[in-house]
């Protein structure tokens, strides 16, 4: 009799909210799972893209046009180089280097060798220095500018520091360089002449030219072995 009247077991009522469950936690799951792939995909591509050399960054404005601009480049920097070669690669021949009180000597030696016909490039400092500059960077700068420096050294010349100063930077800019510092020596013994220029040739200004000719001939043989 009591075999008969025998409950049916648990289990069978707890199927239906177990499988809900079960499909509601693989739903979650699946979502989860998605949204976690999609951002690690998205976060892999942003992180991956500014690391790879071979991406180009993307296209804007400016360089959209970036196509055309090697070859503009290019073009210009050939011609440049092409144009900066020898001669033209300073903005100027000759740098005179003179004291204040010899300025008319220095303006007549400038306009001798820019009227030449080879039309050199002189600097004249009071002439082509930027107002209001630095006198050490204008000194240095014109130096560094031109190809050759000729020092006007008169008894002037000896005494202004300026020109020592001068003196010193252009030695020690091309020490060993033969022909880019030309002195002309004018008014003076040769006893005294500057012991740092004792290694090289002065010209001598006592002739009828004040030794101008001899200066530009020193300038154009220096151009003609950088040409």
């Amino acid at each position: 009799m009591a075999s008969s009247t025998s409950f049916p077991a648990p289990r069978s009522r707890s199927r239906k909210p177990a499988g809900k469950v079960a499909d509601w936690f693989r739903q979650v799951l699946s979502k989860t799972s998605k949204k976690l792939s999609d951002s690690a995909e998205s976060t892999s591509s942003d992180v991956s893209q500014p690391r790879s050399k071979d991406n180009p960054p993307p296209l804007g404005l400016s360089s959209a046009v970036s196509p055309n601009s090697p070859s503009t480049h290019v073009g210009a920097s050939s011609s440049s180089s092409s144009g900066s070669s020898g001669r033209w690669s300073k903005d100027y021949d000759v740098c005179v280097c003179h004291s204040e009180e010899d300025l008319v000597a220095a303006q007549e030696l400038v306009s001798y060798l820019e009227g030449s016909a080879a039309s050199l490039r002189c600097f004249l400092q009071l002439r082509d220095s930027t107002p209001g500059g630095a006198i050490v960077s204008e000194l240095c700068h014109a130096l560094s500018s031109s190809h050759c420096r000729v020092l006007l050294i008169t008894p002037g010349f000896l005494q202004d520091p300026w020109c020592k100063y001068q003196m010193l930077q252009a030695l020690s800019e091309a020490p060993g360089a033969e022909g880019r510092t030309i002195p002309l020596m004018s008014g003076l013994t040769r006893a005294a002449y500057p012991a740092e220029l004792r290694f090289m040739y002065f010209v001598d200004g006592r002739g009828p030219d004040g030794g101008f000719h001899q200066v530009k001939e020193a300038v154009m043989r220096y151009l003609q072995t950088i040409s």
